[in-house]
């Protein structure tokens, strides 16, 4: 049965884009020491609005036109810059927060526009590209100041998130579903009993494991490899190998060091203040900007969260104004509060999105539907200026007027924000490059710098 298995992974584990196995990108090494660097750490939290949001509804209201919608403006800390009454929190955060007005995407599909969105390169058929997480996941450990950890380094928390494509499983986000509740997955298995022992009980199995792992993985080529050899050597060995078997050994040899570790308890949030889960809405957008304001905490280069429900063809301002601004509002408003409160701001990038926007024209069902020709989106934190506005749409809507952007624009400007240089290259796996902020993407050098 345990060949059966290994053919079995073996068989599918080099088509990422075949597989559906959440939890497959952890740090490289099971010895990390994440104390007092931590807190140094870059990372970026992505705010998902699967469906495509109105950000003509919330971030560019256009009040006295026909396309403009019922809600009103209100002011917010940064000045001149008003959004929807339906964002009080966020208004107040405002000074750290920039909106970039002036978002022209090329794609209206709702699958083709989270491609896009995800990984800044336009749907391609032929290659995966690998989606800003996995990048952020692949590119924060190169730079200096950072401290390696026992958590995986991209989590998708409350749904799923785009993968790794091309750069492999090992960059692929480890999906938590319920947000609040520790993954079955990162347990100790209840035989193994509770208590000071458990952890030595898991190490002796985690050894065993990686006694029939290596013996396996080495076993392949003899000839290149000497399981005698002292360890220095055969950590050497081992990182020559690049094939799903070592990918195979690579993600158990850091699962078993994420059940050991107490480094899993940031999953659960029965220590938080019950106070602060209110604050942020206390649902389960709520308790993900909480996971994702405690994985940031601990260390994880990544995090994603969605809020979904944006697809609003039909009776639009009443889910906006009943139920999606509200979640919405407590959640960001209260992450982007506590990650200032907490000294974190200047090493987190927050960026707000979805696949697309929404029409201007209102439709016969009191809804909009798809729209990339202009819309909003919001970033902020890292080195990102806040309390600004950039670009502008035309005064219905229709059109960008000023300070066009488009995607890869977008994306430079955060790897800029992490610290990360956008001109930095991925290789695919046959030694394509590719640029990690798409195609010709600039940073926008309005959001950095002085006001």
């Amino acid at each position: 049965m345990a060949e059966m298995n290994r053919r079995h992974f073996l068989k599918h584990a080099a088509a990422y884009s075949a597989l559906a196995i959440p939890g497959l990108e952890f740090v490289r090494t099971i010895y990390a020491n994440a104390q007092g660097l931590r807190r140094n750490n870059k990372s970026v939290i992505i705010m998902w609005m699967g469906g495509g949001p109105a950000s003509i509804d919330i971030w560019d209201l256009k009040p006295g036109a026909a396309t403009g919608g019922p809600f009103r403006e209100i002011e917010t800390t940064a000045p001149g810059v008003r959004i929807s009454q339906y964002m009080p929190k966020v208004a107040q955060q405002m000074r750290h927060l920039a909106i970039i007005r002036s978002l022209q995407t090329s794609e209206g599909d709702h699958n083709r526009g989270r491609q896009l969105m995800h990984t800044s390169y336009t749907p391609n058929p032929a290659i995966a590209f690998p989606s800003l997480g996995s990048i952020a996941a692949h590119e924060i450990p190169k730079l200096s100041g950072y401290a390696d950890i026992t958590l995986p380094n991209y989590i998708a928390v409350g749904g799923a998130a785009d993968g790794p494509g091309f750069l492999g499983m090992n960059y692929a986000p480890f999906t938590v579903q319920n947000p609040g509740t520790p993954p079955e997955n990162i347990r100790a298995p209840g035989s193994l009993g509770q208590g000071a022992d458990l952890e030595d009980r898991v190490r002796r199995r985690q050894r065993l494991f990686y006694e029939v792992e290596d013996g396996f993985m080495f076993g392949r080529v003899p000839h290149m490899t000497n399981p005698n050899a002292p360890l220095a050597e055969r950590l050497a060995q081992r990182a020559r190998f690049a094939d799903a078997s070592k990918a195979h050994r690579d993600i158990y040899y850091k699962g078993f060091s994420l059940v050991a570790s107490k480094e899993g308890k940031v999953f659960d949030l029965k220590d938080e203040k019950p106070k602060t889960l209110e604050n942020y809405g206390n649902n389960n957008f709520g308790r993900s900007a909480v996971m994702a304001r405690r994985l940031v905490e601990a260390g994880v280069s990544a995090v994603e969260i969605n809020l979904g429900g944006w697809d609003t063809h039909n009776q639009t301002f009443d889910a906006h104004s009943t139920r999606l601004q509200p979640t919405l509002d407590n959640a960001m408003g209260s992450l982007v509060a506590d990650l200032v409160d907490r000294g974190m701001w200047q090493n987190t990038v927050l960026v707000w999105m979805g696949e697309f926007g929404r029409t201007p024209r209102i439709n016969q069902n009191n809804g909009r539907d798809h729209w990339a020709r202009s819309w909003s989106i919001v970033v902020g934190g890292g080195a990102i200026r806040g309390g600004q506005a950039y670009g502008a749409t035309t005064a219905d809507g229709m059109d960008v007027a000023r300070d066009r952007v488009n995607v890869g624009d977008v994306f430079a400007s955060i790897y800029r924000g992490l610290g990360i240089d956008p001109a930095n290259q991925v290789r695919d796996a046959i030694g394509r490059p590719f640029a990690i902020a798409g195609l010709g993407g600039r940073p926008i050098n309005a959001l950095f710098g002085a006001a």
